[in-house]
């Protein structure tokens, strides 16, 4: 299996409870996650860009992942991160960098999937999006993530994204968090902006909701289904990366058993055990830690 996973690279430098942290951040934490899931056999792709100044943040994942679709650029963005417990968390950029150099001459057929994560909102033009969609016709999975929010003096704030309906429509599994989703278009009722996306192309929308837990909406019948699953019980002490290991948590285990219920099970623990890793190499017990609460349920 082959699995294509595009977003910037980024370094976090994260403010949490009067501490601060630099951590590697973006596309990093999607593609930690995958790292830990996949078998032998499978094999990731990046489409990043990276420089040599932070690289060393980034090296013991990316030096096991082909990079043959990434790029080296003078300076990859800084993200100031403020993150609270009771509310979306405050950004702020320096580095602002250019978009991905997408090369629509690349055989996309050959994967098996392609995840997106819009990182800085600014990873890859729509024009790139639709130029992939028309070399691929395998499953694509896109986080919103940054698409939503607009910049403004470095700082990012939320805004209806331009042009949604053209986003989503290349897309099979959308994914956003109870916040971003509402800057999809002008409905503010989840069952209403679940029609919106899943009349316009997804298949599947993903609503993540923190400590709460996640929704999956899916239309049958033309009639909108959706499943919610609690978030499991945890002390956590980390909540950056934990939407992304979602989901690719959910996309890594759809594309390997085509159960949308399963793959909804499967990310929700593993963005729960997410909380539990200080370190980003403790992400090296996903795999084990989310079997081992699978099997005890």
């Amino acid at each position: 299996m082959k699995i294509l996973i595009i977003g910037h690279s980024v370094v976090d430098k994260i403010y949490a409870d009067d501490q601060k942290m630099i951590k590697p951040g973006g596309i990093f934490y999607s593609t930690l996650s995958f790292l830990n899931l996949i078998n032998n056999s499978d094999r990731l792709f990046l489409m990043t860009n990276f420089d040599k100044l932070n690289y060393n943040y980034f090296s013991f994942v990316y030096d096991k992942i082909n990079l043959e679709l990434s790029a080296e650029v003078e300076k990859v963005p800084i993200v100031n991160l403020k993150v609270y417990n009771d509310k979306e968390r405050d950004e702020s950029y320096e580095n602002f960098t250019s978009k991905i150099n997408v090369n629509l001459n690349f055989n996309y057929s050959q994967f098996n999937g392609i995840f997106l994560s819009l990182i800085t909102g600014l990873d890859i033009s729509l024009e790139d999006l639709h130029g992939i969609r028309k070399l691929y016709d395998g499953p694509i999975y896109m986080d919103v993530h940054s698409l939503t929010r607009g910049i403004e003096n470095n700082k990012r704030y939320f805004r209806k994204i331009p042009d949604s309906a053209e986003w989503i429509k290349n897309v099979d599994i959308l994914q956003a968090n109870e916040n971003e989703v509402k800057t999809l278009c002008e409905f503010e009722d989840e069952i209403q902006i679940a029609k919106f996306v899943l009349r316009n192309g997804p298949k599947i929308l993903l609503v993540t909701k923190g400590k709460v837990g996640a929704r999956l909406f899916i239309m049958r019948n033309n009639e909108i289904k959706s499943v919610f699953v609690p978030a499991i019980k945890m002390n956590p002490v980390n909540h950056v990366g934990c939407g992304d290991t979602f989901g690719a948590s959910f996309f890594y285990s759809y594309i390997h058993s085509n159960d949308i219920y399963y793959a909804l099970k499967f990310a929700n623990i593993a963005a729960g055990c997410s909380t539990l890793y200080y370190e980003v190499k403790q992400f090296n017990n996903l795999k084990n830690d989310i079997f081992t609460k699978l099997n005890k349920e």
